[in-house]
């Protein structure tokens, strides 16, 4: 009962609050009092002239994001699985875990210290250019290099987490299907590919539902902490949550930002309708997950 509460005030209940979308809203008048203007809040994303741009931006920086944190959270927990010492094993699943913890605000100011350095004075990874004979890159003016950016971030920030998921899920394997395994000569390479990432499959397709359900919501904190206004750049690295802040701080209109909110949440929710039904179709001709 204490569950149902929690998610009936704080998640269903606010949902009343979408009729914004489609009413010209005034705080003086209330949600309720508001004239309704039909689907001219959504004329605002779509006519903008912004909306492929920031569309494509946010379906191409999480398909990076889930790849890269998918892949990478796997091959950490692999080898993490592979360490026989115990102190060193959870001194590892700790220190993997930290990024997790590190606010975007600190995360932008080390990645600037990285690529420019403080005030501009050229930063660690232009030196290691220099240093290979390669001329320095002003990185906040290369919308190009961004997405790439943005993923080695979140595959910092994020691989450890997933790998914790994945290590979890490796405690439930049997110990006599990795015994049989030795006993036929694999190599601990071959035990990790044959037996361990098809056992953990499961777990990955759950993780990839769960993330493709929230494709469309942009890493707002980490994206606007590091790129900021800096307008250069959002041609890679606009997503929808980005552009929804700047439009709610400058033109202060709710009911043109609930109609965005709104279209990512239906999108959102068709994409992960899908996903579940294709993951579960797969596990059927599978023999089940």
């Amino acid at each position: 009962m204490p569950a149902l509460a929690f998610f009936a005030v704080f998640s269903y209940g606010p949902m009343v609050g979408v009729i914004v979308a489609f009413k010209d809203f005034s705080i003086v008048d209330g949600i309720i009092g508001s004239p309704w203007n039909g689907l001219e809040n959504f004329r605002f994303f779509f006519e903008s002239g912004n909306a492929a741009r920031v569309v494509r931006n946010t379906l191409m920086l999480n398909a990076l994001f889930i790849a890269g944190t998918l892949i990478s959270g796997m091959a950490l927990a692999i080898m993490i699985n592979e360490v026989r010492l115990r102190l060193l094993k959870r001194t590892a699943q700790s220190v993997v875990f930290l990024p997790y913890f590190i606010s975007p605000i600190v995360i932008s100011v080390m990645l600037q210290a990285f690529l420019s350095g403080f005030g501009g004075s050229g930063g660690m990874v232009n030196g290691l250019l220099d240093g290979f004979g390669i001329s320095p890159v002003s990185w906040y003016t290369e919308p190009g290099a961004w997405p790439w950016i943005l993923t080695v971030v979140k595959i910092w920030q994020m691989a450890g987490y997933t790998s914790i998921i994945y290590l979890a899920a490796m405690t439930a394997i049997p110990t006599d299907v990795y015994e049989a395994a030795v006993l036929d000569g694999a190599s601990r390479w071959k035990i990790a590919l044959r037996v361990t990432m098809p056992l953990i499959l499961p777990v990955t397709v759950i993780l990839l539902v769960l993330q493709i359900g929230r494709i469309f919501m942009g890493d707002f904190g980490t994206i606007y902490a590091i790129i900021g206004d800096n307008g250069t750049l959002f041609e890679t690295t606009d997503v929808i949550d980005t552009f929804v802040f700047r439009a709610l701080r400058t033109s202060g209109d709710l009911g043109m930002t609930a109609a965005v909110g709104l279209f990512q949440s239906v999108v959102g929710f068709v994409l992960i309708a899908t996903t579940a039904l294709i993951a579960r179709r797969i596990a059927r001709k599978s023999g089940g997950l």
